[in-house]
């Protein structure tokens, strides 16, 4: 077989020229000891706070403990097949997620990885995980609604674009459902949604996901699960990754809703990861900085300066309290950093109550500036009505003789508890609300039996729909209550009052 040597010399030169004299330089450790999904590393001496390490097994750690003779890693993922002696690599770069349209309409792990078996993440972007909140001189005070669909809230303790509302209540008293109808009412807003799923079952977040995708809310949403099973750290990690998702349609001049379901367990796991790590523990055994730990969370949602795009992050962050022990470690810190808390009752709730919301005690510090004016001018009385009907109904239970103004009051508060209760996954547009809390707080309600009032509200929106199409529209154009379509809500209302035929067994 013959050579030319003209071929092998240029073929020599060819590889001489690509030649690359680069030396892949990385700081690598060894594993001392693995457990409880945390892993003590020796070797590292150079690696910073919240670095990603990769193990042999592909599996990525952060570094969360910086010692004197050691690296405390977090494993996120699968830590039974890392043993002692095993080769640690530090990566020199900031934990990220994939971000952008490509995430819209998955469930993913925090980490970013697909769990819905529709393929990889077509994603081009990543932000990282952790990253530092908007100023004060990058925001813009709170002033767009974020209408929920429940009239409750909306009338009451409205939720604005950018703002961070407590949902606080026991286990099984609608926490969630609150959070899902505002999902499913962002149908057709531009709002882009994130579920952040921590330390809850599986089947729980199977049937979230279900009820999103039955009604068409799973186009616009991202589900991120980091469910009972999943190890501490990802739990831990998962509402930063969440928000790192969505601050991608905030920084682009987009609205984004977040809604972490829920705070408590991923504390919880937070506890867990630093006791581990033999950090000191603090009060109900949490370490020190775990208020620092959610305060860096909720932080980051904001209404973004007209500068930076006027973006904005709203989130719903979800507290599960015991016994209705409001005044515990974790619920006081979250009530402390958010900008107002809608508290569900459990007596509320079993007494047929729903949403199960307690007016005293729920609040919104945005207050009148996220509703519009119409809504604003309608609701203005509802929270103080139901309040002095509360204490009104106390002291009528002790069988007092009630005079005709008491009385009357008492009527109208038994109405107006009525009139709020709503369906689970039945969002109401914020211009039905307005026709329906209208009728209500002006009086118009006093006569229909209590038992009918849902009745004569689903009835009444029908029946405006029909005759009064214009009432909805002037509401639209305008967005306040003028006297113009005050009288067409009073003439529609008097209309109806003829027509609806009150059911046979009510007492009025």
């Amino acid at each position: 077989m013959k050579f030319n040597a003209d071929e092998i010399a240029s073929v020599i030169q060819q590889e001489i020229q690509q030649f690359d004299t680069q030396v892949d330089v990385r700081e690598v450790g060894r594993v001392l000891e693995v457990g409880d999904g945390i892993a003590r590393v020796y070797g590292l001496s150079s690696i910073m706070a919240g670095e990603m390490v990769e193990f042999p097994n592909g599996t990525i750690g952060l570094a969360f403990n910086l010692e004197e003779n050691s690296v405390g890693v977090i494993i996120l993922g699968d830590y039974l097949t890392i043993k002692e002696g095993d080769e640690v690599k530090a990566l020199g770069k900031l934990l990220s997620v994939p971000v952008g349209d490509a995430v819209l309409g998955r469930v993913v792990d925090p980490l970013g990885n697909p769990l819905d078996g529709m393929g990889p993440i077509q994603s081009t972007e990543t932000r990282p995980v952790e990253f530092l909140a908007p100023g004060v001189s990058e925001r813009k005070p709170v002033h767009e609604p974020m209408q929920t669909g429940i009239k409750a809230v909306d009338a009451m303790t409205p939720i604005g674009r950018g703002q961070r509302q407590l949902i606080i209540g026991d286990r099984k008293t609608g926490k969630t459902a609150i959070a899902i109808d505002a999902i499913i009412n962002q149908k057709n807003t531009g709002v882009k949604c994130f579920y952040v799923a921590v330390g809850q079952k599986d089947s729980s977040v199977a049937g979230v996901v279900e009820v999103l995708r039955r009604n068409g809310a799973m186009d616009y949403t991202t589900v991120i699960v980091a469910g009972a099973s999943t190890p501490a750290p990802l739990q831990y990690v998962a509402p930063y990754a969440g928000t790192a998702m969505a601050e991608y349609f905030m920084f682009n001049g987009q609205a984004a809703l977040i809604v972490y379901d829920d705070l408590s367990k991923q504390a919880a796991a937070y506890r867990e990861l630093s006791l581990l790590m033999r950090r000191p523990p603090g009060r109900e055994a949490y370490p020190g900085d775990v208020f620092y730990c959610h305060s860096r969370l909720l932080e980051r949602s904001s209404k973004l300066s007209d500068e930076l795009g006027a973006g904005s992050l709203t989130s719903l962050p979800i507290i599960e309290t015991l016994e209705g022990e409001v005044s515990a470690y974790i619920p006081t810190n979250v009530i402390s950093i958010t900008d107002g808390q809608i508290y569900l009752q459990p007596d509320l709730f079993f007494a047929g109550i729903r949403p199960a919301m307690n007016v005293g005690i729920s609040v919104s510090r945005v207050g009148g500036n996220a509703q519009i004016k119409a809504m604003k001018k309608v609701a203005g009385g509802l929270r103080l009505d139901l309040a002095s009907f509360r204490e009104l109904e106390a002291f009528a239970q002790l069988g007092t003789e009630l005079d005709e103004t008491t009385q009357r009051r008492l009527d109208r508060g038994y109405r107006l508890v009525e009139l709020l209760k709503q369906g689970q996954y039945k969002p109401l547009d914020v211009y039905e609300q307005i026709l329906s809390v209208y009728a209500g707080t002006r009086g118009h309600l006093d006569k229909v039996p209590v038992v009918d009032v849902l009745r004569w509200e689903a009835e009444y929106l029908e029946f405006c729909k029909a005759k009064y199409p214009q009432i909805r529209e002037n509401l639209e154009a305008s967005k306040d209550l003028t006297d113009e379509i005050r009288e067409l809500m009073e003439m529609a209302i008097a209309e109806f009052q003829k027509l609806f035929v009150p059911s046979q067994t009510a007492e009025v």
